[in-house]
């Protein structure tokens, strides 16, 4: 008898619908596995059988032909385990087949028949929906994840009696809820805060402006001068995630393998921090396997990607920045595959002033001589500073600032509420909700970014006696776009002008 099941298989943040064709007829005692199978689907009729076995369930005689169509893409995990054993069940009269092409149904068995979760439930889920189906039957595990998908249900299972028995309509099992609102609630709870950091208001100033434009920020400054904890107080600082950017983000999240994660909605902006050691394919995503995974730049989409000790990153693993820097995307290409993951991000750099770290700490003595110096700068690559709107100095606190008891400063919700003001009238100002400063092009800059003839005559020192490029003189307008912003006032000002020019420290232009 043949039986049909749905199911689905994991291409970058999308779930492809697969169908699971089982055969079973007379012959040698046989199980094959068909359809461009990995070795944990063909692992997987061992599985299966006893899971099948321990659920009080009889094993097919004869020869079973598994199909996974369609045969030319390539699947692997374990996520086909329950798909293939209700098949199996169907193909020997023990289940009737009427309803399993009503749901997409995915997860792993163990021996004893229970169901694990799998990743890429949330993909699944918009499968399903999207096809038209009634909805997805899952681990219940991954049920909080999936019922984040409005219109479609979801069915959570522990067992695979438990899904032979609601397919059989011999046990209803009520579509599981999410509690969108209840993760929203506990976006903000626990983050580090911004009045943390003792001194250093200066840099939480710039801090601000490019939480309220979007910009790219580099710090530099001596070694334990705080640089690290302002740059993991940013997501704190940021606009809260919109309802579709928990979604876009929990996408990626969903689908990375080795990632745990306790919510089932992304609501936090992610703060990735990789070491220097991080190669090109883990910064960029892909792998050697037949099926890529999402890189860095991939899983701080809607956040923070940091990067501390920038000169120690491998050059190639710098240099593949650039593309979701100005495109927001990230595209794969390999032999076997091709894949796009959205990587839309604010990049965040810190770096020491010199090998030792010592160059601008007035406490310690520099032992660096200038051939170190200019070989360890020479390091930073052009393009990606080219990137980079703001630069700012992080110096050695005083022993005053230091023994401070009190908190430093404004809080980072108070300091939220005047960027997400600040990204309202960029939204409103542009028509687009995911518009900010920082992306402006040359045409929105003639537009949107005109000065009157007071910050024009300092704009035109600066880049006299600077000697600052055209490239620089967009970045100053694009941050002094974001302080007018922070103002509430639609004209850019002479001191909008003034403090811009003040963050290309580095003249790295």
């Amino acid at each position: 008898m043949l039986a049909r099941v749905l199911s689905g298989a994991l291409l970058g943040v999308d779930a492809h619908p697969v169908a699971v064709e089982v055969d079973a007829s007379p012959g040698m005692q046989k199980i094959d596995v068909v359809g461009l199978p990995d070795t944990a689907i063909k692992e997987s009729k061992e599985r299966v059988t006893a899971a099948i076995r321990n659920s009080g369930f009889r094993v097919p005689r004869g020869h079973v032909l598994i199909n996974l169509a369609p045969a030319d893409m390539r699947k692997e995990g374990s996520a086909l385990d329950l798909p293939i054993a209700l098949g199996m069940l169907a193909a020997s009269d023990q289940l009737s087949g009427d309803v399993l092409t009503d749901y997409l149904i995915a997860g792993e068995l163990a021996l004893d028949g229970s169901v694990r979760p799998v990743a890429g439930a949330l993909a699944l889920a918009n499968a399903a929906r999207a096809r038209g189906m009634k909805g997805v039957l899952l681990p219940a595990a991954n049920a909080n994840e999936a019922g984040v998908v409005q219109g479609t249900e979801v069915i959570p299972v522990n067992t695979l009696d438990e899904a032979a028995g609601f397919m059989a309509g011999d046990n209803p099992i009520a579509p599981h809820e999410t509690d969108i609102d209840a993760f929203f609630a506990q976006a903000h709870v626990d983050m580090p805060d911004l009045s943390e950091v003792k001194g250093q208001a200066h840099v939480k100033r710039a801090l601000t402006v490019a939480a309220s434009g979007g910009h790219n920020l580099l710090m530099i400054g001596p070694p334990g001068t705080g640089k690290t904890m302002l740059a993991a107080r940013l997501p704190g600082i940021l606009p809260d995630l919109t309802f579709e950017e928990a979604l876009e983000t929990t996408r990626v999240y969903s689908i990375s393998t080795g990632v745990k994660r306790e919510e089932a909605l992304i609501t936090r902006r992610p703060f990735r921090s990789p070491h220097h050691t991080a190669t090109t394919v883990s910064i960029a995503g892909g792998g050697t396997g037949a099926m890529p995974h999402p890189g860095e730049v991939s899983m701080a989409h809607n956040g923070v990607l940091f990067l501390d000790e920038l000169p120690e990153f491998n050059r190639s693993a710098i240099e593949v920045l650039r593309q979701p820097l100005e495109e927001g995307l990230v595209h794969i290409r390999r032999a076997n595959y091709s894949v796009t993951y959205p990587s839309r991000f604010m990049l965040v750099v810190a770096m020491n002033p010199c090998p030792c770290g010592c160059r601008s700490d007035p406490r310690r003595v520099c032992r660096c001589s200038n051939g170190d110096i200019q070989r360890y700068m020479g390091r930073l690559s052009g393009p990606l500073m080219d990137r980079i709107d703001i630069h700012v100095d992080v110096p050695a606190l005083s022993f005053e600032e230091l023994s401070k008891t009190e908190a430093s400063g404004p809080t980072s919700a108070e300091v939220r509420a005047e960027v997400q003001a600040a990204r309202e009238r960029q939204r409103a100002r542009y028509g687009d909700p995911t518009a900010c400063n920082a992306k402006l092009d040359s045409k929105m800059l003639r537009t949107h970014c005109k000065l009157d003839e007071s910050a024009q005559r300092i704009l035109e020192t600066a880049l006299d006696r600077l000697g600052l490029s055209a490239r620089a003189y967009d970045k100053i307008l694009r941050v002094a776009r974001t302080l007018a912003d922070l103002e509430a006032v639609e004209s850019i000002a002479d001191h909008h002008v003034a403090e811009a020019v003040q963050y290309r420290s580095l003249g790295q232009d």
